[in-house]
C-alpha cells in the first residue's frame, strides 16, 4: 500500500549534464510538474521532481510542516541533481516559485523559472490575522480553498492536491515568501517569470513586484492569456514547456 495519494510521488528521469530541478506548489503534488518534466526529459535533460514535506499524503501531515522542512526538500533535490550534472535550473510553480527563488539568492545555479508565483501572501486577510492565526488554529485546523479557475476541465480532473489546507500552513508560507523577497536582489542567475492573466490566486501585480526585485542582468516576464493558477498542466501547458525548454537551452548553452 502506498503512502503517497494516487499520483502523488516525486519523479526522476536521467538524462545528459543539465539538470533541471522542478517544485511543486502548496498543497500539490509532484504530479504538477510531471509533464513538464517529461517534456524536458525527452530534450535530453536530467529531471528530478522532489516530493514536499506533508504533500501528497494527508492533509493533517501539513499541520506540522515549516517552511525551512519545504527548503530542506528542495535542498534535498538540489544536491542530488547538482552532484549529477554539472549545469542545474532551478524551476518552480507557485510557493514551488518561491522555493526556487529562495534557493537561487543562496546557492549557485544557472537558470531559475518561476511560474504563478506569490510576492505577498495572496489571502487579503493574512496580513490583519497573522498574529492570531497561531492560536486560532488551535479551534480552526484547516481552511477551504477558493474557487476553480482552471481552463481545462480535462486537466482539472485528475489533479492531485489537498481539497484544503491547515491554517497553520498559510504562517509558513508568509514566512517563506518574506525570506524570498529579502533574497530577491542577491539572485545573479538569468530568471524567467511565467503568469497567467486568467490566475484567480496570483493577480499581475505579484509578477511585476518580484520583476522589479530582481537585480539579475537577465530577467523575462511572459505572461498567458487562458490558464488558471496552475499553468504547468492548464489549457497552454505545452507553450509552457516550450518556453521552459527554450530557457533551459539558452541558459546552458
Amino acid at each position: 500500500m502506498s503512502l503517497f495519494l494516487e499520483g502523488g510521488e516525486p519523479f526522476f528521469f536521467p538524462g545528459g549534464e543539465t539538470g533541471c530541478l522542478l517544485i511543486h506548489g502548496f498543497t500539490g503534488a509532484p504530479k504538477e510538474m510531471l509533464g513538464l518534466g517529461e517534456h524536458l526529459a525527452g530534450q535530453g535533460y536530467t529531471v528530478l521532481g522532489p516530493r514536499l514535506f506533508g504533500h501528497s499524503t494527508v492533509l493533517k501531515d501539513m499541520v506540522r510542516a515549516r517552511w525551512v522542512d519545504w527548503v530542506a526538500s528542495t535542498l534535498d533535490g538540489y544536491y542530488l541533481i547538482r552532484g549529477a550534472c554539472t549545469k542545474v535550473v532551478i524551476m518552480g510553480l507557485s510557493l514551488g516559485g518561491a522555493l526556487a527563488l529562495y534557493l537561487g539568492a543562496h546557492y549557485p545555479i544557472d537558470g531559475l523559472v518561476a511560474m504563478s508565483t506569490p510576492y505577498l501572501t495572496p489571502h487579503p486577510l493574512m496580513k490583519p490575522l497573522r498574529p492570531v492565526i497561531p492560536l486560532l488554529s488551535l479551534i480552526w485546523r484547516f481552511a477551504a480553498k477558493g474557487p476553480s479557475d482552471w481552463r481545462d476541465p480535462e486537466a482539472a480532473k485528475d489533479h492531485v492536491d489537498y481539497e484544503g489546507y491547515p491554517l497553520r500552513g498559510a504562517v509558513e508560507v508568509d514566512s517563506l515568501l518574506a525570506k524570498m523577497r529579502l533574497g530577491l536582489p542577491q539572485i545573479t542567475a538569468p530568471v524567467l517569470l511565467m503568469y497567467s492573466r486568467g490566475d484567480a490566486t496570483v493577480n499581475a501585480e505579484h509578477a511585476q513586484a518580484i520583476h522589479d526585485d530582481l537585480k539579475s542582468s537577465e530577467v523575462k516576464l511572459m505572461w498567458f492569456e487562458n490558464s488558471g493558477h496552475v499553468i504547468t498542466r492548464d489549457a497552454e501547458r505545452e507553450a509552457v514547456f516550450a518556453a521552459a525548454t527554450e530557457f533551459v537551452r539558452q541558459v546552458t548553452g
